[in-house]
């Protein structure tokens, strides 16, 4: 806080010499004059000293016989007249506030966090197309109905939150561990469970519908498992009329998956000389410009982007991004796989097949894996067994005998 007084009055640093510098400054101090940072230097001293009391130090000098000069000037009253004389300066200054204070009303970055299930990029469309996106004015963005609007439309998000820093919008969100189907949420009632494909029942828990299958059947796919219509018997046995449910079990199927990939035997490797060309860039909004006099001469290259948003203060963005391009040549050259590495590339992939099957909820019984080769490319063939849940809701096709005697009865009229 003394540093930033000292800074608004002005303040010198003084060389003092003479008969008594000592003297000198013990007068400065029985006379209320504030020095600071005082040093000697062998036969003078120097110091620091506010405007005011150098003004006051002429009777000082008379009596010490000593001798002041000023070495440098510091201080808001020496920097405010040195910059008037630079007009340019000054409105560039004013300028460039204006603009900072124009640029604050938008919105520059967009971060969103917390989000698994829903990719970023599917909610950075959906903000595009509910008119939100970089460069448009906060006053325009209503953040409860953000809100409202993200949990409407993405049935796992159960929680939101959208805040405003500086010039950046961040949107955080929590997701539910288990997705409800839309088709669950959409039918109520009348829905039979359908097998989605062929296999041999291992496990069935049934909880609302009548099963119309057992353990060790066999099913086709298409087959009703649980249906949606249960039935209300009369006295004679006969079945009066049904009363329509949402089928609900979990069943489970052993069934059969086959996989084919194919490898080429040969494949175009890529050799990098060593030659770069590194091309710098400055992007205002949607307008780009690249500070390069010519154009890549690389026949082939890759390209590797790095760059960075202006961020003028913390979370105060502004849409002038900046980077380069580096451009690294390669040539091509033939090569052809052997047993080993096809055998080693062709592991990889089903391993990563398993690991898909597994995050699934689906378990690998049995596998059968060939590598085979013709004349063009190895040939990796797998054949699992696996146990996986089965069942989709249809609407159920079943009719309530109840309306059809209801039918009858109009006809005869």
């Amino acid at each position: 806080m003394e540093k930033l007084i000292h800074f608004l009055r002005g303040y010198v640093r003084i060389k003092v010499w003479g008969y008594s510098p000592e003297r000198f400054i013990n007068l400065c101090g029985n006379r209320d004059i504030l020095l600071w940072d005082i040093e000697k230097h062998g036969d003078y001293y120097s110091m620091c000293i506010s405007i005011r009391g150098f003004w006051g130090l002429k009777s000082i000098t008379g009596k010490t016989k000593t001798r002041v000069a000023i070495l440098q000037r510091y201080g808001l009253p020496f920097f405010i007249p040195h910059m008037i004389k630079r007009s340019i300066f000054i409105l560039g200054l004013f300028g460039c506030l204006l603009f900072l204070h124009g640029m604050s009303h938008y919105i520059w970055a967009i971060e969103i966090t917390g989000n698994t299930s829903v990719t970023t990029d599917v909610l950075m469309d959906f903000l595009e197309e509910d008119g939100i996106r970089c460069g448009s004015r906060k006053k325009d963005l209503d953040i409860e109905a953000l809100e409202k609007s993200i949990r409407r439309e993405f049935d796992v998000v159960t929680w939101t939150s959208a805040r405003l820093d500086g010039t950046k919008l961040v949107i955080q969100i929590k997701e539910n561990s288990r997705a409800v189907p839309q088709e669950e949420v959409a039918q109520s009632v009348g829905m039979d469970l359908e097998a989605t494909k062929g296999g041999r029942i291992v496990g069935m828990v049934t909880r609302s519908g009548v099963p119309m299958v057992k353990i060790e059947d066999e099913v086709e796919a298409g087959e009703i498992l649980v249906s949606g219509a249960v039935p209300v018997y009369g006295e004679d046995a006969s079945v009066k009329e049904y009363l329509f449910c949402k089928a609900d079990a979990d069943i489970y199927l052993e069934c059969g998956y086959l996989y084919e990939e194919k490898l080429p035997i040969s494949y175009q490797s890529k050799a990098y000389t060593g030659n770069e060309e590194t091309v710098p860039y400055i992007r205002f909004g949607d307008r780009e410009l690249c500070f390069s006099l010519t154009q890549t001469a690389f026949a082939r290259s890759d390209c590797v982007v790095s760059e960075n948003r202006l961020e003028v203060l913390k979370d105060f963005y502004l849409p002038v991004t900046f980077g380069k391009y580096c451009y690294r040549e390669y040539t091509l050259t033939e090569k052809t796989y052997t047993q080993e590495q096809a055998k080693s590339i062709c592991q990889e992939k089903l391993n990563r097949i398993m690991e898909t099957l597994e995050e699934k909820g689906v378990q690998i019984l049995e596998k059968d894996v060939k590598i085979g080769k013709d004349s063009k490319y190895y040939v990796l063939r797998a054949e699992f067994t696996v146990v996986e849940k089965t069942g989709t809701l249809v609407s159920t096709k079943t009719e309530s005998p109840h309306t059809e005697d209801g039918l009858q009865a109009t006809e005869e009229q």
